[in-house]
């Protein structure tokens, strides 16, 4: 079997300036390690590994960590021992993925039980683990990462002691909410969090320029957002996990994805295509609604400056993962959001589904789900359920349906308070947040100024 190999979604982009295109391809553990391509474009697998079905289904009550061992295998199994791959697998996921029924073949599924109660330690951890297996020995790897809530600390938290790797966080400082802020204020170590005058966009066109900067090279920056490939590989596996434990035989199902930098949606796009029946990728948008207006209009046009909702780490005008769905479908945009080809629209709408979310559809939906199922949704995972709901008014017939809950409700203290009069307790990996110390440093949106602070503050050898 051929290795699988990692090309650039920029890679097919002429007489664009300021872009030599990379036509080149490179091992995982370079993708990894770069976190994006020198033309500003996003690694891709050139081959989707295929899963049979029946080895699906033979996870039904296993742990999650062998789900992740079979999906992690099929891209890893060329560059990492089996060993070593088990050990990730093993050490990243050490606490549950419940999988809470609503109605009947209706679930949330929780992905809010790890160190930061949010989706991203699935990836984080996972990728962190791999990173430590690749660090050139005697060098120091920096971390960049835009951040619009989550994303930060989870890194953050995987990487906390990790020899060798330091990481710089990047949020816009209006657009966290409180104890948002105090996780990513208050990771300390080899962990810095810069507070940016700007919205989330800022920040990630900020990360972006710095891993394009000649001047910055002998850093080893790379990236743990979504942009990496490393960072989407470990969002496959709840998708597989889930369909192992609830589907029927050759079951098709339908999964909902809250949907801002569209990483997380792109861990199901992928699963579909390695084999896993997914008859629809429902992923609803918030008031940032440049891929709903695109599915329905065939015109791409972001939303610039994104909206500020209170789903806010979906706030996203341009998401940088919509540059791998265009690639998926034959397409290419690149990183401010210009269209240079536009993929098969048809087939796009074939598999996927998408609608924007207003605040107030939001919270109706947070109250709606308490009153009826007595089940708690933050406002992510509510914007997610709020999207199923509109998809089955297009296609009424019953399926089973998976909607992702991506942020513990208690990281949302007054929202939650003010809708429903509850106060949800803390969870466990979260009881000590108000007693740590530490303070993010403020920075402008301006690059020259991001720069500079690097440049002092970086460190090059172990």
């Amino acid at each position: 079997m051929m290795p699988i190999l990692y090309y650039s979604t920029n890679r097919n982009l002429k007489n664009v300036a300021g872009i030599t295109p990379f036509t080149g391809k490179v091992s995982f553990k370079d993708a990894l390690l770069k976190g994006q391509a020198a033309d500003e474009g996003l690694f891709m697998p050139d081959t989707i590994p295929q899963l049979f079905l029946k080895d699906i289904q033979n996870l039904k009550g296993r742990p999650y960590s062998e789900t992740a061992l079979l999906v992690a295998r099929a891209f890893l199994a060329d560059e990492f021992p089996l060993e070593t791959i088990r050990q990730v697998v093993i050490d990243a996921y050490n606490y549950p993925v419940p999988l809470e029924e609503v109605k009947p073949k209706t679930y949330v599924m929780r992905l809010d039980q790890g160190p930061t109660a949010s989706f991203k330690d699935f990836a984080a951890r996972m990728m962190a683990r791999l990173m430590s297996n690749c660090r050139p020995k005697g060098e120091r790897l920096n971390i960049l990462v835009a951040t619009s809530g989550d994303t930060g600390s989870a890194v953050g938290e995987a990487f906390k002691g990790v020899a060798g790797i330091d990481v710089t966080i990047l949020y816009p400082e209006m657009e966290v909410s409180n104890r948002q802020k105090k996780q990513l204020d208050t990771i300390g170590g080899n962990v810095q969090a810069l507070s940016v005058a700007g919205k989330f966009d800022d920040c990630q066109n900020l990360v972006k320029q710095a891993f394009s900067d000649p001047d910055l090279v002998k850093f080893n920056l790379t990236s743990a957002n979504s942009i990496n490939f490393g960072r989407i590989l470990p969002q496959i596996i709840y998708y597989v996990y889930a369909y192992a434990q609830l589907a029927g035989k050759d079951e098709p199902a339908v999964f909902s994805v809250p949907s801002g930098n569209f990483g997380d949606a792109l861990g199901c796009e992928y699963a579909r295509r390695m084999g896993l029946p997914v008859v629809k990728l429902v992923m609803p948008t918030n008031e940032n609604d440049e891929f709903p207006v695109y599915l329905t209009t065939g015109i791409y046009k972001k939303v610039s400056p994104s909206r500020a909702c209170i789903s806010n780490a979906m706030n996203v005008g341009h998401p940088s993962n919509l540059a791998r769905f265009f690639d998926l479908y034959g397409g290419i945009v690149d990183r401010v959001g210009q269209v240079h080809k536009y993929p098969d629209l048809e087939e796009m709408r074939r598999h996927i589904f998408s609608v924007s979310v207003t605040d107030e559809q939001t919270r109706a939906t947070i109250k709606s789900v308490y009153e009826h199922y007595q089940v708690v949704l933050e406002q992510h995972g509510a914007v997610g359920w709020s999207g199923l709901v509109e998809y089955f008014k297009t296609a009424p017939e019953q399926k089973l349906a998976i909607c992702l809950e991506t942020a513990h409700p208690a990281k949302f203290p007054e929202e939650i308070q003010k809708l429903l009069g509850l106060t949800i307790p803390l969870p466990e990996s979260m009881k000590n947040i108000d007693q740590r110390k530490g303070s993010a440093v403020s920075i402008t949106g301006d690059y020259g100024d991001f720069k500079n602070y690097l440049q002092k503050n970086l460190k090059i050898k172990e």
